[in-house]
């Protein structure tokens, strides 16, 4: 019920920036206007806001699917209440968490913007790993199901890589950043979740 409330808020939001309703230049990530200007609501209001259908599209599908799962979880490991409000936290504080390394990287460049979910995806992603690591993720032109501690491996270094390179539009970094957090954060509200994990893997 949480991701679908997640979901349908921020469908809301990136389409009326879409039709203009909105301006979307106001709640994008600006890392220059964060630092110099204190604009620290940026840091959040950017994952409300998509580049285009695509993005929305993608970002909303993945969170739909393993947020589910997440969700689930945390209810099982803390209960009703408690489960359902660390889920909401999880979610809102990744989306800050995973683009703190390009607001200290690029805090004095006035060109660098950033939006969309992404960050606050990859940390639901990699959370439904931590919970479920043999769980098969489809790649993209993949037609088999990759599992879970395989992909997430693979995963980290090719946003590394690809955020060392700079070569596209993308925030690898905030996707690097973003499934990092997704591992440590249920790992901190409840340790005992990594013997679930290795049990998982029959370790």
């Amino acid at each position: 019920m949480l991701t679908l409330i997640l979901i349908a808020i921020t469908c809301l939001v990136s389409i009326l920036c879409f039709t203009g309703t909105l301006n979307g230049n106001k709640l994008l990530f600006n890392a220059y206007s964060v630092w110099h200007r204190k604009e620290w609501y940026r840091m959040l209001t950017y994952g409300l806001v998509h580049g285009g259908w695509g993005h929305l599209f993608f970002n909303m599908l993945t969170l739909f699917f393993f947020g589910r799962v997440v969700e689930q979880y945390f209810v099982l490991a803390f209960g009703n209440t408690l489960g359902s409000v660390l889920y909401i936290v999880l979610y809102i504080s990744a989306v800050s968490v995973s683009s703190v390394w390009d607001l200290v990287k690029f805090r004095d460049d006035w060109n660098y913007n950033a939006v969309g979910a992404s960050g606050a995806v990859s940390a639901i992603l990699f959370a439904s790993i931590l919970f479920e690591p043999t769980m098969g993720i489809y790649i993209y032109l993949i037609p088999i199901p990759v599992p879970g501690y395989i992909f997430a491996p693979l995963y980290l270094l090719y946003c590394w890589y690809m955020a060392k390179r700079n070569m596209d539009n993308i925030g690898h970094s905030a996707h690097f950043w973003g499934a990092v957090y997704g591992l440590v954060f249920p790992l901190l509200c409840r340790p005992d979740i990594f013997r679930h994990f290795l049990s998982q893997l029959g370790l």
